[in-house]
C-alpha cells in the first residue's frame, strides 16, 4: 500500500535548492532538468544506484537467513525512503519515539515498532486511540521496568485492542533495558497481568557492547544477545501470539541474526536502519556486509558538497559547510575530490587542511564523504537525489522530504 509521501512546494526554506526551483512541488524535481551545479552549496545528496544496491544486498541476505527487517525509520525520517524499504519486503518500520510513531502511522505504515519504552501516559493513550481506529494497524513498544508497565497499563485501561509490549533487556554500562534475566521475567509478568497490554517478545540493543569488530567485542555482543534468547525461553506468551526477538543495530546485524535464531518459535526482527544509506565513516568500518556475510559490501549513498570560501594561509581552505549541514558525532567529513583532511567544524565552516601538493581555488566545490546517516539527514528538510556522484556534473533525478 503506497505511503502518504510529503510533496511540499519548494522555496527558500529548502536548503540547497536554487531560486529557479521555487514553486516546484517536490514530485516535479525529477523533471526540472537540474544538475548538481544548479544547487546551492552547502548541499547534501543521495545517490539512487547506491540505494538500489544496498537495499537489494541486505534484503536478499535477510531472506536467505530467515530473518525479518523493520529498518529504523528515525535514520532518515523520510517516508519516501521508508516506502522503498516496505516495497523491498520490510516487515515494518522501527522508530524511537511516540511522535515518530505517529508520523509513521499518518504516512501509512501498517506495522510500527517503537524501539523504546513509552513513559508518557498521554502519548501511550494516543497509541491506543490509533489502534482503536484501524484494525489493520499494529503498534509495538518496549518496557524495561515495572514503573513503565504501570504507565502503559493506566493508558491502556479499557482499550478495545491490546498494545503489544516487548520486554527490553540491557546490561551493565549499556543503555536502557532490564539489567538481569530475572528482572526481565518480572516485567513480563507485569505486562501479562495488565488487561490492556499483550506480551509480544523480548528486545534489546547490542551496539553499546561492541565498540569495534574485534573478537572481544563480538564475544560481548553475542553474550548479550544470548540473554534475549534465554529470557524468551522462560516466558509464557498469550495464545495466538507469535513472539518477536528483536535486536540489530547497523554494526552487528549478522551477530543478532546468528544468535537470535536460536530462540524457538519466534520471529527474529532486525532493526538495522543505516544500511539503506550507509556511509564513508563509522559504518564503512563497522558494517559486516561484505566478506563477513558473503555479500557485496554496501556503498555510501550520501555525500555533501561544499564550496571553498577562503584560503587565508598556505595549506588551509575554509569550506561553507559546518555543523548545521554535516554530521560530526561519529567522525568528521572526509574530502573525496582533493587530498586533505577536515580538522574542525564551526557552525557554518569546515577547516580543510590540504595534503602537500594539493590545491583548491576559492569558489571550487569539494565533495565530502560523511559518517553516520542518522545525524546527516536531520540537518536537511529536502535532500536531492542524484544519478552519479562521480559524473562531471551529476543529474538531479528526484528529491525526498524529511519529517524532523
Amino acid at each position: 500500500m503506497p505511503l502518504q509521501i510529503p510533496d511540499p512546494v519548494l522555496g527558500a526554506w529548502a536548503k540547497g535548492f536554487p531560486a529557479r526551483a521555487s514553486g516546484l512541488r517536490l514530485s516535479e524535481v525529477a523533471g526540472a532538468d537540474l544538475r548538481l551545479s544548479d544547487l546551492v552549496t552547502p548541499v547534501m545528496t543521495v545517490q539512487q544506484s547506491a540505494l538500489d544496491h544496498n537495499e537489494e544486498t541486505v534484503f536478499a541476505w535477510a531472506r536467505d537467513g530467515g530473518v525479518l527487517l523493520a529498518p529504523h525509520g528515525k535514520t532518515t525520517m523520510a517516508p519516501a525512503l521508508w516506502q522503498r524499504l516496505l516495497d523491498a519486503g520490510a516487515w515494518g518500520i522501527s522508530v524511537a519515539t511516540p511522535w515518530q510513531a505517529e508520523v509513521a502511522v499518518e504516512s501509512g505504515v501498517r506495522t510500527v515498532l517503537i524501539a523504546n519504552s513509552v513513559t508518557d501516559e498521554a502519548a501511550a493513550r494516543h497509541l491506543g486511540e490509533l489502534l482503536a481506529g484501524d484494525d489493520g494497524l499494529r503498534i509495538l513498544c518496549w518496557a524495561d521496568s515495572a514503573a513503565g508497565v504501570e504507565i502503559l497499563a493506566r493508558a491502556s485501561a479499557g482499550a478495545t485492542r491490546p498494545l503489544d509490549v516487548l520486554v527490553e533487556l540491557g546490561g551493565a554500562e549499556g543503555r536502557t533495558g532490564a539489567r538481569s534475566i530475572d528482572e526481565g521475567e518480572r516485567i513480563a509478568e507485569a505486562i501479562s497481568a495488565a488487561p490492556g497490554l499483550r506480551l509480544a517478545g523480548v528486545a534489546g540493543y547490542e551496539g553499546p557492547f561492541g565498540p569495534d569488530r574485534s573478537d572481544a567485542s563480538v564475544a560481548a555482543v553475542d553474550e548479550f544477545l544470548e540473554t534475549i534468547v534465554e529470557l524468551h525461553g522462560r516466558l509464557a506468551y498469550p495464545h495466538g501470539i507469535r513472539p518477536i526477538l528483536s535486536a540489530g543495530g547497523s554494526a552487528f546485524p549478522d551477530r543478532a541474526a546468528a544468535v537470535l535464531r536460536r530462540g524457538a518459535d519466534a520471529d527474529v526482527v532486525l532493526r538495522s536502519g543505516a544500511f539503506q544509506i550507509h556511509d564513508d565513516g563509522f559504518y564503512s568500518r563497522m558494517s559486516p556486509f561484505g566478506p563477513l556475510t558473503g555479500t557485496a559490501p554496501l556503498r555510501s549513498a550520501m555525500h555533501a558538497w561544499a564550496r571553498v570560501v577562503s584560503q587565508p594561509e598556505p595549506g588551509l581552505a575554509l569550506l561553507d559547510a559546518g555543523r548545521r549541514d554535516v554530521p560530526f558525532d561519529l567522525g568528521l567529513p572526509t574530502p573525496q575530490s582533493v587530498e586533505g583532511e577536515i580538522t574542525a567544524l564551526n557552525d557554518q565552516h569546515a577547516f580543510l587542511r590540504l595534503a602537500e601538493g594539493a590545491d583548491v581555488r576559492v569558489g571550487e566545490v569539494v565533495r565530502l564523504g560523511l559518517s553516520h546517516p542518522c545525524t546527516a539527514f536531520d540537518k536537511w528538510r529536502v535532500v536531492a537525489v542524484i544519478d552519479d556522484p562521480d559524473a562531471a556534473d551529476p543529474r538531479v533525478i528526484g528529491a525526498v522530504a524529511t519529517c524532523f
